[in-house]
C-alpha cells in the first residue's frame, strides 16, 4: 500500500477474499434461517464460543480500529479512558444482565431487548420507547461503521486520490453492499457464524499491528521522547487527564464502564446461548478478547503521533486516517492485508448486529407495541434491513465526522435511554412501567437534545450523552422509591420467580 492509497497485489487479494467469504458464509447460513426466531435469534442454539465472540465482535467496531487510533491523535492518552472499563465490563455484563436475561428467556418469547422491557413491565408503551431509541442509536452505529468502513476502502482501493469526495461514497457502497449480502440472507445465524471468523481475525491483527507498531517507533521510550518533544503534541499529550481534563476523563469512565449495560447488541447475544451454564465463561471469552483487540487502539494511537513527530509519517489530516496511513507507510504487504481484513471484520460483525436489531425495531416491536404485529416477521425483517442498512448508508456519507464521536454518540444514547430502566428493573422489583418509560424517553431525548446543542458547552471531553445517562438512572432511582409497592402488587407471578424478586 502506498501512503496516498492503493492496496499491494498481496493486499487486495487478501481483502477480497475476506469479502467473498463473508459473502458465501451469508449464503450458507442463509439456507438455514427459515424461522424468525433463526433470523433474530439464531434459533436459541449458539454455544459459548459462538455467543462470546459475537459479543466481543458486537462490541469492537471500527471504532475501536479506526475511531480508536483517530482520537487518539486527536486528544492524547485521554482516550484511553473509553477502554479501561474493558477490565471488569465483560464480567459486569454477564453477571448482572446475562444470568437474568437468559432466565426471563425461559418463561418468555424473547427475541428482542424491547421483549424484554415488555415482558419485565408487561406494558407496550415501555416495547415502544425502547423500540425508537433503539432504531435511533443504531442509524448512528450504522453510520459510524459505515464511515469507518468507506475511509479505509478509500485508501484500500486508492480512491481518494482518484475520485476525490466520492471516494468515500463508493467505499460506504461497497462495504455495505458486503455486509447486507450476509445480512439480508441469513440473520443473526449468519451473523453469528461470521462473527466467529471476523473474531479470530481481529485477534490476529491486533497482535501484529501492535507489535508492528512498538517496533516503529523504536520501543516505547523512543515513542516516549519523540512525542513529548514535538510542540505539536508535547508532554500533554501522554497525561491521561490532559485532552479531556480530569472531569471529561471521569465522564468517559462513567459512560462506557456502566453504559455497557445498556448496549442492546451486546445484550441480545444472551438471548442466543444455548445453555444458561455458558455464563461461568463467558467473562473470560469476551473480556480476554476484548483486551488483545485494544491493542490496535493503544499501539497505533500512540505510534503515529511519535511518527509524525519523527517526521517518519505526514501530520494528518483527517484523524481517522491513522489506522490506514500506519498500514501504508510500516505494514508488510501480507500485515497490510491481513489487518485490512481485521478491521473490516471489526465493522461488519458490528453492523449486521445493528442492522439485525433495527430491523427486529422496525417489524417486531413497534408493531406489536400497538397491538398489529406482522404476519411475516422472517421476510419484512429482510426487508427492513435492506431499507435500514441504506439509510445508515446515506447518513454515513452525509455526516463524515469522527468515527469515534459518531459511536460515542451512539453508544452514549443507547447507554442513556436502555441501561438504567433495563437493568435496574431486572433487579429491582420497585421498579414500574412508568418510571420506566420516564427513565428511557429522558435518556434517549436527553442524549440527543445534548448532542444537538454542542459538546462546547460542556466540561473539556464530557461526552454529552454521560449527564444523560446520570438523569436516566435518578429518574428509576427516584420512581422507585416513590410508587414502588405498587409496582411490586403488579408484578407478574412468572416474571418475579425468573428474576427471583
Amino acid at each position: 500500500m502506498t501512503a496516498q492509497g492503493g492496496a499491494s497485489v498481496t493486499a487486495l487479494a487478501i481483502t477480497l477474499a475476506y469479502l467473498v467469504a463473508m459473502v458465501a458464509i451469508g449464503a450458507w447460513s442463509g439456507r438455514r434461517t427459515r424461522t424468525a426466531s433463526d433470523f433474530f435469534v439464531a434459533g436459541r442454539a449458539a454455544g459459548l464460543v459462538r455467543v462470546g465472540f459475537g459479543t466481543m465482535a458486537a462490541a469492537f467496531s471500527g471504532f475501536v480500529f479506526v475511531g480508536g487510533p483517530g482520537l487518539t491523535y486527536r486528544i492524547g492518552a485521554a482516550s484511553l479512558w473509553i477502554v479501561l472499563p474493558v477490565g471488569f465490563t465483560a464480567a459486569l455484563l454477564c453477571l448482572v444482565a446475562g444470568g437474568p436475561l437468559r432466565r426471563l428467556a425461559g418463561v418468555h418469547e424473547l427475541f428482542t431487548v424491547p421483549d424484554v422491557l415488555a415482558a419485565r413491565y408487561e406494558s407496550r408503551a415501555v416495547r415502544a420507547a425502547a423500540a425508537v431509541t433503539i432504531l435511533l442509536g443504531s442509524i448512528a452505529y450504522l453510520a459510524a461503521q459505515l464511515l469507518a468502513t468507506g475511509r479505509l476502502l478509500e485508501w484500500v482501493l486508492g480512491l481518494r486520490a482518484s475520485h476525490g469526495p466520492t471516494g468515500l461514497a463508493v467505499g460506504i457502497a461497497v462495504g455495505l453492499a458486503v455486509v447486507l449480502a450476509y445480512s439480508v440472507a441469513g440473520g443473526m445465524v449468519a451473523g453469528l457464524n461470521t462473527d466467529v471468523v471476523q473474531g479470530a481475525i481481529m485477534l490476529a491483527t491486533s497482535v501484529a499491528i501492535c507489535l508492528l507498531a512498538v517496533r516503529a517507533v523504536g520501543g516505547i521510550p523512543g515513542m516516549i521522547e519523540a512525542v513529548s518533544s514535538d510542540p505539536r503534541f508535547g508532554a500533554e499529550f501522554l497525561d491521561p487527564f490532559g485532552g479531556a481534563a480530569g472531569g471529561g476523563a471521569l465522564a468517559l469512565f462513567f459512560l462506557f464502564g456502566i453504559g455497557v449495560l445498556g448496549q442492546p447488541h451486546m445484550v441480545h447475544k444472551f438471548l442466543m446461548l444455548d445453555d444458561a451454564r455458558h455464563l461461568r465463561w463467558m467473562p473470560v471469552v469476551v473480556g480476554g478478547s476484548q483486551a488483545i483487540c485494544l491493542l490496535t487502539w493503544i499501539g497505533v494511537g500512540l505510534a503515529v503521533p511519535a511518527l509524525v513527530a519523527q517526521g517518519r509519517l505526514a501530520p494528518l489530516a483527517v484523524p481517522d486516517d491513522a489506522t490506514p496511513a500506519f498500514l501504508a507507510r510500516f505494514a508488510p504487504e501480507w500485515v497490510s492485508g491481513l489487518a485490512i481484513a481485521g478491521v473490516l471484520a471489526a465493522i461488519m460483525s458490528t453492523a449486521d448486529s445493528l442492522l439485525n436489531l433495527g430491523a427486529a425495531a422496525l417489524v417486531r416491536d413497534l408493531p406489536r407495541a400497538f397491538g398489529r404485529p406482522v404476519r411475516n416477521e422472517l421476510r419484512a425483517g429482510k426487508i427492513a434491513t435492506l431499507a435500514l442498512g441504506l439509510g445508515a448508508g446515506v447518513a454515513a456519507w452525509a455526516t463524515d465526522d469522527l468515527v469515534a464521536l459518531l459511536g460515542t454518540f451512539a453508544f452514549g444514547t443507547f447507554a442513556a435511554g436502555l441501561g438504567p430502566a433495563l437493568v435496574l428493573g431486572l433487579h429491582w422489583d420497585r421498579v414500574g412501567a412508568r418510571t420506566a418509560v420516564a427513565a428511557i424517553t429522558v435518556g434517549t431525548a436527553g442524549s440527543l437534545a445534548l448532542e444537538w446543542a454542542g459538546r462546547g458547552w460542556l466540561p473539556a471531553g464530557v461526552p454529552p450523552s454521560a449527564p444523560a445517562l446520570a438523569a436516566s438512572t435518578l429518574v428509576v432511582l427516584a420512581g422507585g422509591c416513590w410508587k414502588g409497592s405498587d409496582a411490586r402488587r403488579r408484578l407478574d407471578p412468572a416474571t418475579r420467580s425468573a428474576l427471583r424478586l
